[in-house]
C-alpha cells in the first residue's frame, strides 16, 4: 500500500466524514490525517484494527515463548502433560 494515496488533511475529513468512513469500511485501508501539512494521526477501520491487535497479541506470546526457550525455562512435552494431569488430579481432589 502506498501511503501517499491515503493521506488527507483534517479539513477534508471534517467535510467528508461519512464518505471517508464508508470507503474505509469497504477497502479497510488506514488513512493518514494531516494537520497544518504534518501527518498527525491514522484513522483505521475497526475490523482491521481488531485483527491487527489480535496479531500483536499472538506475536507477544511467541516472543514470550522464545524468551523462555532462550532462558532454558522449558520442559519436555511428556513432562508438561504429566504436570497437567497432576494439576487436574489435585484440583479434582480439592
Amino acid at each position: 500500500m502506498k501511503h501517499s494515496e491515503s493521506i488527507k488533511p483534517i479539513s477534508y475529513i471534517k467535510s467528508h466524514a461519512a464518505d471517508v468512513i464508508e470507503k474505509m469500511n469497504i477497502d479497510q485501508k488506514p488513512l493518514i490525517i494531516t494537520q497544518n501539512g504534518e501527518a498527525k494521526v491514522i484513522l483505521q477501520d475497526l475490523k482491521r484494527y481488531e485483527s491487527e491487535q489480535d496479531a500483536i497479541k499472538m506475536l507477544k506470546l511467541l516472543a514470550i515463548g522464545q524468551a523462555e526457550i532462550d532462558k532454558g525455562e522449558i520442559v519436555s512435552s511428556s513432562q508438561g502433560f504429566k504436570n497437567i494431569r497432576k494439576s487436574i488430579k489435585k484440583n479434582n481432589a480439592a
